[in-house]
């Protein structure tokens, strides 16, 4: 992944997979939903593409780039980021946020540093915040539910959670 790209304001769309058959095509594994489709630029490897063929399902999509002809043109991709512009990804909804939007914010319980929020995983029954401590330590895993977070303030860079109820307050 290249921290460069993602500095320019793209956003991830997928990574490149195994691949598919024998004429470039390829899975792609992360996928962001409602954004991969036909004639969709994309970069790729430091170079735009452009999405000649989407198939597969929503959660394992197979797709075929300009410039990328057989099977082991594709196999020398695996794990490079497709980048998108920001316009190509729907917006979220109400109470919704990009998790590129929430990494590195600050997050604190009331006026209380905590740590600064490192990424998002996806876990079987919400997703979490990845925070990094202030103090050192391991890694505190925040959900992304009402009663564990007060409030996201994007712009001002500020999460404000609940350590009691996380069972992290003394």
């Amino acid at each position: 992944m290249s921290t460069d790209t993602a500095q320019d304001g793209l956003l991830s769309a997928g990574r490149v997979g195994r691949a598919h058959g024998l004429d470039g095509s390829f899975y792609v594994t992360r996928p962001r939903p409602g954004v991969l489709g036909v004639d969709l630029t994309v970069r790729l490897a430091g170079r735009q593409a452009r999405v000649l063929r989407c198939a597969g399902t929503a959660d394992k999509p197979i797709v075929a780039v300009s410039g990328v002809s057989g099977r082991s043109a594709a196999d020398a991709l695996r794990g490079e980021d497709l980048w998108v512009t920001r316009d190509a990804v729907p917006a979220p909804g109400p109470d919704e946020w990009l998790a590129e939007d929430l990494e590195g914010c600050a997050v604190t319980d009331g006026e209380t540093p905590v740590g600064t929020v490192k990424g998002m995983m996806g876990l079987p029954s919400c997703e979490v915040l990845e925070v990094e401590r202030a103090e050192g330590g391991s890694d505190l895993l925040v959900p992304m539910v009402s009663d564990a977070i007060r409030t996201i303030d994007v712009a001002a860079q500020r999460i404000d959670i609940d350590l009691a109820f996380l069972g992290e307050a003394g």
